[in-house]
């Protein structure tokens, strides 16, 4: 009985010190809600003069404002795979009103720093082989809870010019996130493109250890990497893609 009461007495006395210590997260699985403002990212790329003309009311009018998908990230100290998850009700018969490359696959390599990507870009299919890209973050004090944990805000610049907004979590260890977004202290669960009008939230963190067969990855397509492909769109495809030309490429380089 001593021995037992002394035991208690010892949980009694570490445990606050104990429970105070922080949990990190190194494996599980994230599902992240991506919303595009349809609407926003078609008058973007119109004339003025069309903004109010009777055929941009028909195509608000047939077009949902905001199109949400979702995406489901599995992950572990060496690697993380994003792809698309569970399936919504409202599909874009048009789909060239919200552009190329928005069902990709991405596998990171973070022990290797190379990443694997499945794109999807109008009529052709592309597998990305790259070293991980660089996005130069800087951190600000700014906090929010997403999907019950605290993360901080950061800003960043992709693509020379495209303002990118994060919320990470330290305490999921790992410096992932959706797309090809990493390169922060913790796990990316949320990210705003105010250019391309979309977001990405985690709804959800199941803390589960992947089976490794999730991570065998075998992507199909034309083999470029990233460098290679803007070359390539910037030389052909965009010719034919208007005033949508530099958002696509931005789409097609996430």
């Amino acid at each position: 009985m001593r021995r037992i009461i002394g035991l208690i007495g010892l949980i009694l006395f570490f445990g606050p010190s104990l429970s105070a210590q922080p949990i990190f997260i190194a494996a599980g699985k994230i599902e992240y809600e991506r919303k595009i403002n349809v609407h926003k990212q078609f008058e973007a790329v119109i004339d003025e003069k069309d903004q109010e003309s009777e055929w941009m009311r028909e195509v608000k009018q047939r077009t949902p404002k905001v199109v949400t998908s979702f995406f489901d990230l599995y992950f572990n100290e060496d690697q993380s795979l994003y792809k698309p998850g569970r399936e919504t009700d409202a599909k874009l018969n048009n789909i060239w009103m919200i552009g190329p490359a928005k069902e990709n696959t991405v596998l990171t390599n973070f022990s290797a720093h190379k990443s694997i990507s499945q794109k999807s870009i109008f009529e052709a299919n592309f597998l990305l082989e790259d070293s991980l890209g660089y996005v130069q973050w800087k951190l600000e004090p700014e906090v929010r809870t997403i999907a019950g944990f605290e993360c901080r805000k950061a800003v960043g610049i992709i693509c020379d010019s495209v303002y990118v907004v994060a919320f990470y979590t330290d305490e999921i260890s790992v410096s992932g996130g959706p797309e090809s977004f990493h390169g922060l202290p913790g796990m990316i669960l949320g990210i705003a493109i105010p250019r391309l009008y979309t977001t990405w939230f985690a709804t959800k963190v199941e803390v589960m250890k992947p089976n490794e067969s999730i991570f065998n990855f075998k992507p199909k397509g034309k083999k470029s990497s990233h460098l290679a492909l803007q070359k390539e769109l910037q030389q052909s495809s965009m010719k034919n893609w208007g005033k949508e030309a530099q958002r696509n490429l931005w789409w097609a380089m996430l």
